[in-house]
């Protein structure tokens, strides 16, 4: 075993790895950081290429041991970089993938791309990411999506950087990484993420800028008044909200406690802070958040803000909801926006009907239920065990008519 000293996302690591750890493996087993994929394991897909000191690399093929020294960037230290994020943008927009596995290596090429060649052509961008191979969009949405950052870019007349904030690619950790004044496109360009026992505090919370916003409405048989009331209540407001629990009594402006979610296969729970606004004269308020999962390694701001409009005269209510939210770490590969947007669908309507249960004086309705797991094992019983009920009558009727054949003899 080697011990590796190197900068993985601006953050100094020192791990032991056998000799012949390729970087991909020591990147995601070591650290976690699984928007790396791997692919062929040749070099040749690009589904696993990071930055390497400032530049596009296969760490497929290249030695953890290798890099002693060197700056190491994967897409997960990209989530508050400008280029990245506008890149996101357009691919969701461009319809740019499907099952999203060359995705992380196609955002770091491309980002290579915006920042090296910014009158590039359709043509410059098929031979630029010629080394990503993509099994399922046929590149056209890939191709536009970095077409449109290139040309925003460019109508916003941002300069490009020379070489695009490259330098000459030596050997890992020989120094020739660019110094970190001539390497801005990589530092955050909004507020990182903090961690929460650092930002319990009301002031401490940051504003941030939702990488993905849901918008919901609902209504309820209430005036405003009495439903804006109602969102003041926080410890009410909880109790409602499926998977929310409180860790402390709330206070007017600050709420801490535990959101338990599933994203598809994985189940989290973030333990976190909230800082809460309202405005009265408009009926609306706001709700900004952050919280980790330690056992998934993932962090997650949210922000919820709602606005309430009368019906029928004030004698009921509708209730906008506007969801943001930025996922990062391994749920963050799972979260994908269908999925998320289902999710956000049954939570709503579930959190609606325990609104209204609640403020109408009935019973809040979240008896226990089975898990679905349980649930699913359940009607597996009770299927097999009608179908053994109708095994044994057709056995027995079987078995009465070869008596009465025998009699009959």
């Amino acid at each position: 075993m080697n011990t590796v000293s190197l900068q993985v996302n601006r953050r100094a690591v020192e791990v032991s790895a056998e000799p012949r750890t390729s970087l991909a493996d020591f990147v995601r087993e070591k650290l976690d950081l699984t928007g790396t994929h791997l692919g062929c394991e040749h070099g040749v897909c690009g589904a696993c290429t990071v930055l390497l000191d400032g530049v596009p690399a296969r760490s497929c093929i290249t030695y953890a041991v290798a890099c002693e020294g060197a700056d190491i960037t994967t897409i997960e230290g990209l989530d508050e970089d400008e280029v990245t994020t506008e890149l996101r943008a357009a691919f969701t927009r461009e319809h740019a993938l499907q099952c999203g596995y060359c995705t992380p290596g196609m955002l770091v090429s491309a980002r290579d791309l915006v920042l090296r060649l910014p009158d590039a052509d359709e043509r410059r961008i098929r031979v630029g990411l010629s080394g990503n191979l993509c099994r399922c969009t046929g590149y056209v949405g890939i191709v536009r999506a970095v077409q449109s950052v290139i040309g925003t870019r460019r109508a916003r007349n941002i300069a490009p950087q020379a070489d695009g904030g490259r330098t000459s690619l030596g050997p890992a950790g020989s120094g020739r990484a660019a110094p970190d004044q001539d390497r801005q496109s990589l530092q955050p360009t909004r507020q990182a993420l903090a961690p929460v026992s650092e930002s319990a505090a009301p002031g401490r919370i940051p504003d941030f800028t939702p990488a993905t916003v849901l918008d919901q409405r609902f209504s309820l048989p209430y005036p405003p008044a009495k439903v804006f009331a109602m969102f003041d209540d926080i410890a009410g407001i909880a109790a409602c909200l499926p998977g929310v629990s409180l860790a402390a009594p709330p206070r007017p402006e600050h709420v801490e406690g535990v959101i338990r979610v599933r994203l598809g296969p994985i189940a989290a729970s973030f333990e976190g802070a909230a800082r809460v606004e309202r405005d009265p004269a408009t009926l609306s308020g706001r709700i900004v958040g952050i919280g980790t999962d330690q056992r998934s390694h993932s962090a997650t701001q949210g922000e919820i803000r709602y606005r309430l409009i009368p019906l029928d005269g004030g004698a009921a209510t509708a209730v906008d909801l506007s969801i943001g939210y930025t996922l990062t770490g391994m749920l963050a590969q799972v979260g994908r926006p269908g999925l998320v947007r289902d999710l956000a669908r049954r939570l709503v309507a579930e959190f609606a009907g325990n609104l209204d249960r609640h403020m109408s004086g009935a019973p809040s309705g979240r008896r226990p239920r089975r898990s679905s797991a349980s649930g699913r094992l359940h009607r597996t019983f009770c299927v097999l065990g009608s179908r053994a009920c109708l095994a044994a009558s057709s056995l027995e009727k079987v078995a009465r008519n070869d008596r009465r054949a025998r009699a009959a003899e």
